[in-house]
């Protein structure tokens, strides 16, 4: 039993810090953070400390101990019930609706630079790339053609690490030149007093970019050594996307004045700047294509991901039997179709913001929001299970027994909760229009994602169990 255990501790440290990076990383967040100048090194530490770190150690423990698959579904359902693990997943799935159409529109902005760079602020042009590369990518999940490992791998590389250390090597570049830089590098500025609140509201998109560490926790038991070595591929992890978002929304904010960064097209925008400068201006349609390869990549990988998680619920009757199913290629085809009228709904909010960047962060804050509610079940559950599980053998487990528990847990939930309720504030770097559709949109799409999975649970039926092929 010893050996078998031992043989399945395989992975090392780079290497499970390699899977956490690689869940976390994505260029599209730079221009988000570079609002910040280079105060944002601060806010990263900030949100590093107060939310990655206790994320970390909790999802490992949990990943430990209940390592079935299923995930978040599997430990908020041993703690708090079978109610609120569906309702954990959903809301884990939900959170994407509006992520997609996010990560879309970068797609959209960037293929703009290629095609004609006046078409990335015209929102039609904009709503038509994302529908339909959205239902593109459906169809093809649909039918069952999924992107092979080999193409999400190669997109990562060639989509975001290579374009990451390529913008920071021009970003150094450019301070070494003698080039004007649009921020200050003073010590005063590492540490900024907003003079409002609404300077401050990013930080609830800089939470998601840290989000989907429970993801990969489940490798924890894999890892040789967990109690020490998981920890410290987590401070690789972080030390390594720390650098990469850092130094990347740096290069960006040095080239462009805090005014004129886009949330949508700042990234392509910062290139641009910076190949018109080098006179490598033939470079950019090449990065553009890089970078659309890399987010397609992402997105595609993601789309039925979630869905089979959330259809993996329905063996335990938490789904009417319409969304139960399956073609012959055991896809989900009515949840796959449901989720995509969602995301086309969710899109339409590019018509009704005044800018592309008002609508990408609306979304993005959308997304956080329903995203963190799902954290803090995991932080109550880890708490709950230490108490009502005891006994259940954890290959890791959050240092300083209870004490250690309930103070990286506090931690989690106080964060989260502070950062939804910040996306509730509109920033002030961004006109966002009225503040009735603003906070409607984010209200109501948040009850509506939360409220929903509880209305299907209050009202299931016994009809609705699905046998597995198990039974």
């Amino acid at each position: 039993m010893l050996d078998s255990k031992k043989s399945r501790r395989v992975l090392s440290i780079f290497v499970l810090a390699m899977l956490n990076v690689s869940v976390m990383a994505s260029l599209r967040n730079l221009p988000l953070v570079a609002e910040y100048g280079l105060g944002s090194v601060f806010y990263f530490l900030l949100v590093a400390l107060l939310f990655l770190v206790p994320c970390a150690l909790i999802s490992a423990e949990l990943a430990t101990g209940w390592p079935k698959t299923g995930g978040i579904y599997i430990w908020v359902r041993e703690a708090l019930g079978d109610r609120w693990g569906f309702f954990a997943v959903w809301v884990q799935w939900a959170h994407n609706l509006s992520w997609y159409p996010v990560i879309l529109s970068f797609v959209a902005t960037t293929l703009a630079y290629v095609i004609n760079p006046d078409l990335g602020s015209n929102k039609y042009y904009v709503l038509a790339v994302v529908l339909v590369s959205y239902w593109g990518m459906t169809l093809l999940n649909y039918l069952g053609i999924k992107t092979s490992s080999w193409f999400s791998t190669l997109g990562v590389i060639i989509g975001t690490i290579l374009p990451g250390l390529f913008i920071i090597t021009l970003g150094i570049s450019w301070i070494m030149g003698g080039h004007p830089a649009q921020i200050s590098f003073d010590v005063a500025s590492i540490f900024p007093r907003p003079d409002n609140i609404n300077n401050l509201v990013f930080l609830a998109g800089m939470f998601l970019a840290f989000a989907g560490l429970e993801v990969t926790a489940a490798h924890a038991g894999n890892v040789i050594n967990p109690q020490k070595n998981y920890p410290r591929a987590i401070i690789l992890a972080a030390g390594i996307t720390f650098l990469l978002f850092m130094l990347g929304s740096l290069a960006i904010a040095v080239v462009i004045p805090k005014t004129e960064i886009s949330l949508v097209s700042g990234l392509i925008e910062a290139f641009h700047r910076f190949f018109s400068v080098y006179n490598l201006e033939w470079i950019l349609p090449i990065m553009a294509i890089l970078l659309v390869i890399g987010a397609i990549a992402e997105v595609n990988a993601w789309i039925i991901g979630p869905i089979k998680g959330l259809y993996a619920t329905s063996t335990h009757g938490n789904l009417p039997p319409f969304f139960q199913n399956q073609n012959k290629k055991g896809v989900p085809t009515h949840l796959l179709l449901f989720q995509a009228i969602i995301v086309t709904l969710s899109a339409l909010v590019f018509l009704q913001m005044p800018t592309i960047s008002a609508s990408y962060w609306i979304l993005t804050a959308l997304s956080a929001q329903s995203y963190l509610v799902m954290y803090i079940l995991m932080f109550i559950s880890a708490i709950k299970l230490r108490y009502s599980k005891p006994h259940v053998p954890r290959a890791y487990e959050v240092p300083y027994k209870m004490k250690g528990m309930w103070t990286f847990a506090s931690i989690g939930i106080l964060a989260s909760l502070f950062a939804i309720f910040m996306a509730f504030i509109p920033p002030a770097q961004l006109q966002t229009g009225s503040l009735f559709f603003y906070e409607t949109f984010l209200i109501l799409g948040l009850l509506i994602m939360c409220g929903i999975p509880l209305i299907i649970y209050q009202f299931r039926k016994p009809s609705w169990m699905r046998k597995t092929a198990d039974e």
